[in-house]
């Protein structure tokens, strides 16, 4: 993805992030403070995971507005099971279970149903939100049981001085890239969002490729939720209906993952990451207002979407297949 002489859109951005951060710290007072930057460590490892598992359906030319309300139900599902007594163990299979039936009937509506993506996971998140909140728990927000104590070590623990969640973020991207790499599966996936008749006719499973990578997506922002509620000692559900799903996205266009599928990889979503999480974390201490900074990220995100068109454009056949 050529953008500026031999520079690639993951360098640009990568030194964009570099600049801010610099900036940052020579301007706002608090940035380089010791407990700014672990809150700032954390928030970015919990968005690159969550990056991470939306690169996954992207490379698959795909998409999951999904994610994020699924993340939230899911664990606090789990959050009231082990309040209610079950032991944690069972309550995380059984929420897992949920997400991952989630994230499976995404995949078939996607791949069998042929429902545009955009507009099925649209759909799934509005309709697991509100299954949540009716049917499963009455309140807002989930706290972290006294029983599921040992789990604040995953959101608030370190190791050798550095915070869990940033190994937790490392090894999602090592295991992520790995499959991409050199896992069978891993490479029909990006293949399927290349050209997918292409892979069809060459004999991948498609459909099949395609379920996958949403139940994939799922089980990370699965792991993502487990990270935030252990960091907080809670799980707010009202994320569901935030603009937070647009953060992941922004990641994931503005580190250079094609809309158009079958480009890019986890360096992406890393240098994507390492962007959003700086500017987030300045318009905070600069107290801008949330209205503000969501215009200042819709503008990005819209920005990052011409490039991509621009860089990455969409031929005749993969505008037939609708997914965004």
């Amino acid at each position: 993805m050529p953008a500026f002489g031999r520079l690639t859109q993951e360098q640009i951005v990568f030194g964009l992030a570099v600049l801010l951060c610099v900036g940052f710290a020579l301007t706002l007072p608090g940035f380089l403070t010791t407990s700014n930057v672990l809150n700032l460590v954390r928030s970015v490892s919990i968005l690159g995971i969550l990056g991470v598992a939306m690169g996954l359906v992207v490379i698959g030319r795909g998409i999951d507005l999904s994610l994020v309300a699924t993340m939230a139900i899911s664990v606090a599902w789990m959050l009231n099971m082990i309040a209610s007594g079950m032991p944690m163990p069972q309550a995380i299979l059984i929420g897992l279970a949920f997400s991952l039936i989630v994230g499976a009937v995404n995949g078939w509506l996607v791949a069998y149903a042929e429902i545009p993506a955009i507009f099925a996971t649209l759909a799934m998140g509005t309709l697991v939100y509100g299954f949540g909140r009716y049917f499963l728990f009455s309140l807002d927000v989930a706290y972290l049981p006294d029983a599921a104590q040992s789990l604040l070590w995953l959101g608030q623990g370190r190791l050798i001085g550095v915070p869990v969640p940033i190994f937790v973020f490392a090894a999602v991207c090592i295991v992520s890239a790995l499959f991409l790499r050199y896992a069978r599966s891993g490479r029909y996936l990006r293949a399927v969002g290349d050209n997918m008749l292409a892979a069809r006719i060459t004999g991948i499973p498609v459909r099949p490729i395609v379920v996958q990578q949403y139940v994939m997506s799922a089980m990370i922002g699965y792991l993502a939720g487990i990270v935030t509620a252990a960091s907080v000692a809670s799980m707010n559900t009202r994320l569901a209906l935030s603009t937070y799903v647009y953060d992941v996205i922004l990641v994931v266009v503005l580190g250079g993952i094609g809309l158009s599928g079958g480009k890019g990889g986890i360096r992406n979503v890393i240098v994507g990451t390492l962007l959003i999480g700086v500017l987030l974390n300045g318009m905070t201490i600069m107290d801008i207002q949330y209205t503000v900074q969501n215009v200042i990220k819709g503008g990005l995100l819209l920005t990052a979407i011409v490039i991509d068109t621009i860089v990455n454009p969409r031929d005749e056949q993969t505008a037939q297949q609708g997914d965004i």
